[in-house]
Parts: structure tokens; C-alpha cells; sequence
């Protein structure tokens, strides 16, 4: 048995005695039970038990990190290498940990996996699909319990331990239909609970759908402006593409944030409030300590549209001279609004429903172009039919100002609570 206290502080003694000022140790004792379907049938399970261990040190205003094993021989290599990186690295005064003795001893989720009911779930959420959308072809399902005991501690006196489990499901699958296939298409949720089906859970239902609609496809003629309605799986890459674009450690620090003056100002729709939220009960396998040993706060970066609060580090607030974020991890959430979905989509007279997206990052000024992914027309407030692989184009920093609508519902699959938003004046054309 791996007592994690001793580890983590004799890591610590140690760097410490050779020199290091200050010191951060973290380990990970992680347990995996998964089964895996392949082509419809149950083809494996097993258990897979990964030990880490990373560890920073900071010796006269310089860094270094190293992550390795935990056998004596690893960690002995760990200082060795932690503490030559320190040497080589380029000073920089803003590095930095919490100096406050916080921390916290934590059981939660389901640490402890109920197997045979894992079994009965899995198995009954393949023969539901079989069932239920008999033109699909399940390509892979990975289905799992993860059991994670960690440990995080600095030379100031944080201690944060925690023992936590989960559940995951991931799916991956296609339609077919004679000599007719639709592109891939997955489905991915994390609970904590056994009690509901698996298809119940998250949006598996609904992609599940949409990929035996997208078997018969047409090409988009033209190009025209209307509006792009972004399903939550999409939505989160767009979501996180704004937050890395203009208001992250990276894009702060180097001065291209299109909103690096905009706090405390309208940067989106007044309807659109963007939190991070480690403590809400809907999300699974949250942080509740920072990778600097602060703990964790709920908090909105963006309130009724205003910018309320960069994601910055404690190194890039003192970088750039701005506020701490409460935390450090996405922990998306978004509340639902005000309109129903299936009003939302009998409002637009054109459109498209995107279903994922593949594009590059935006540039430098917000522009970006991608490809929509497992989409659909929408023309005279009803969906049309499944499209061909189409671009859409636009601004990124004016998109979350022209929202259309909100729906009302939203998807909970453990990872984000986000809704369905529809906005004005993107460019859709055919290829």
C-alpha cells in the first residue's frame, strides 16, 4: 500500500535539501476496469493500473518540470531531472505557488465500481442500439469505471488528497446501408451513477439519430449568410476556441487578445452567461485545487455578456499584472434560455444545424473558417435535409454578439452543461 503523505513530503525534503526554494509534488494512483465492444460483440476487459508521479521545483526565479514513475529509481531520476531543468531555465520572476497552508482530504463520486452492473448497463446499451437504430454499425465501445487516489503538496504546507471514481462511455459508430455509409460519428459521457440506461444519458440518442439521417446527403449550391445552429458538441469546440483566443494565459501574455481591454465591458449577447464551475453536481471528475495549490471557486467569465474575469494562472496574473482566476480548469457550463428547441429551429428561415466542426484556430482577428461536420439545412424553419461536408465562415469575436436564440433545454454528459444556440450572419457555402 502506497502511502501517498510519505511519498509526497520526502519528494519535497528532498529537493528542498538540495537546494530547491520552493517545491510542488503530485501523485496519481489510477485504477481502470473497462470493457470494450468491437463490431458488436463484447471483445474484451481488463484492468489497467497506471502510478505517476510529477514534480515541479523552483530555484532562484527558474522552473522545472518532470513527470515519471514512482519506484525509488523514477523519483531519484525525477529530482535529478526537475532540478537540472530549474539550472537551464530562463529566470522569470513570475513564477510562483500559493504560499497558504490550504488543502483537503475528499471522497467522492464512485470510488468503488459496481462491475456486474457495469456489465448489465453496457450490454444493455448495445442491444438498445442494435434495436433501436439497426442501420448503425457500432465501430468501437469502450465502456469504463475510473478510480483515481491523488495526491497534491507543496513546500508551503498545501495538501490536497483525494479519492474519486467515475463511470465513462465512448462510442464510436457509422451508418451503413447497402453500398452507403455515413461519416464517423461519437458519443462520449461520464457519471457517477448506474441507476439510468446509458442511452438515457447525455445527447447519445441524438447522435445516434442524426448519423442514421446523415446516410443520404446533398451538396449545398451557392453561398449564402444565415444562421449556424451549434448542437453542444459543437458548440464547446466554439466555446473554447473564444476562451483560448481572448482570454487565456497565452493570448494575454503575448498581447493578441482581442479582449485584453475588454473587461467589465459587452462582449457577447447580454442572454449569454459562460461559467466555470468544479462544484456544480451535474459535471463529473472536476478539480477542486489548481495546479498552483489554490482551491477552486465557481466562477463567471462571462455574466449577461460581459467579460467578467480572464482565465489567468497565478504566473500569468503576475505576468501581466491582471486577477487570479478562481480556477484553472474549462468546467464549462451555460445555461439554457428562454426558447424552446424546437422553436428555436422554426424561427430561421435559413440555416444550417451543426453537428461538429473542423477548422483551424481563428487568426489574429477573430476570422475563422471550418468545415460543418454531421449537418443539416434548415430552410423555412424546418430541417431539410443532411449536407454534404460545407464551410462556414465568420468572426469569432462578433459571433457570441449576434446570437439568434437560446434553447431552453441543455445536455448534461458529465464533461459540460451547455444548450443548442443559434446565431445570425455566418456564411455557409457549399463546396
Amino acid at each position: 500500500m502506497i502511502n501517498l503523505d510519505l511519498l509526497t513530503q520526502s519528494v519535497i525534503d528532498r529537493c528542498l535539501a538540495r537546494g530547491a526554494d520552493a517545491v510542488k509534488c503530485s501523485v496519481s494512483l489510477d485504477e481502470k476496469r473497462e470493457f470494450n465492444v468491437d463490431g458488436g460483440r463484447f471483445s474484451l476487459f481488463r484492468t489497467v493500473f497506471e502510478h505517476s508521479l510529477s514534480l515541479t521545483v523552483f530555484k532562484n526565479g527558474r522552473r522545472g518540470s518532470i513527470s515519471l514513475g514512482i519506484e525509488e529509481d523514477d523519483i531519484a531520476e525525477a529530482i535529478d531531472d526537475a532540478l537540472a531543468a530549474a539550472e537551464v531555465a530562463m529566470p522569470d520572476p513570475a513564477w510562483a505557488l500559493c504560499e497558504e497552508p490550504l488543502g483537503y482530504d475528499i471522497t467522492d463520486g464512485a470510488p468503488e465500481p459496481d462491475v456486474e452492473r457495469l456489465f448489465e448497463r453496457t450490454n444493455e446499451l448495445k442491444t438498445d442500439i442494435e434495436r433501436l437504430y439497426p442501420k448503425l454499425i457500432m465501430e468501437q465501445m469502450i465502456v469504463s469505471h475510473d478510480r483515481t487516489e491523488s495526491m497534491m503538496r507543496t513546500s508551503f504546507g498545501g495538501r490536497f488528497h483525494r479519492v474519486s471514481g467515475d463511470y465513462h462511455v465512448s462510442l464510436m459508430f457509422s451508418a451503413h446501408e447497402g453500398e452507403t455509409a455515413s461519416s464517423f460519428a461519437g458519443a462520449d459521457v461520464a457519471t457517477v451513477s448506474l441507476d439510468r440506461p446509458f442511452l438515457e444519458l447525455g445527447n447519445i440518442k441524438e447522435v445516434l439519430a442524426s448519423t442514421e439521417q446523415q446516410l443520404v446527403t446533398t451538396a449545398l449550391e451557392g453561398k449564402f449568410k444565415g444562421v449556424m445552429v451549434l448542437v453542444p458538441d459543437a458548440l464547446v469546440e466554439f466555446i473554447a476556441s473564444a476562451l483560448s483566443s481572448f482570454a487565456s494565459d497565452s493570448s494575454l501574455i503575448d498581447g493578441t487578445s482581442l479582449w485584453k481591454d475588454a473587461l467589465g465591458t459587452l462582449v457577447a449577447d447580454p442572454r449569454l452567461t459562460v461559467s466555470s464551475k468544479p462544484h456544480d453536481p451535474r459535471l463529473v471528475g472536476t478539480s477542486f485545487c489548481t495546479s498552483e495549490g489554490f482551491l477552486a471557486e465557481d466562477y463567471d467569465i462571462i455574466k449577461n455578456g460581459v467579460l467578467e474575469q480572464f482565465m489567468l494562472s497565478l504566473y500569468a496574473a503576475n505576468k501581466t499584472g491582471g486577477k487570479r482566476a478562481p480556477n484553472d480548469a474549462m468546467d464549462l457550463v451555460i445555461e439554457g434560455g428562454d426558447t424552446p428547441y424546437a422553436d428555436l429551429i422554426a424561427g430561421i428561415d435559413r440555416g444550417i444545424l451543426v453537428g461538429r466542426f473542423s477548422g483551424g484556430e481563428p487568426n489574429s482577428n477573430g476570422d475563422f473558417s471550418g468545415v460543418a461536420k454531421n449537418s443539416f439545412l434548415i430552410e423555412n424553419g424546418k430541417i431539410a435535409g443532411a449536407l454534404r461536408e460545407t464551410m462556414v465562415n465568420g468572426n469569432l469575436a462578433e459571433l457570441f454578439k449576434n446570437i439568434k436564440a437560446i434553447s431552453k433545454e441543455t445536455v448534461e454528459n458529465g464533461g459540460y452543461v451547455l444548450p443548442t444556440i443559434a446565431f445570425n450572419g455566418v456564411t455557409i457555402s457549399g463546396q
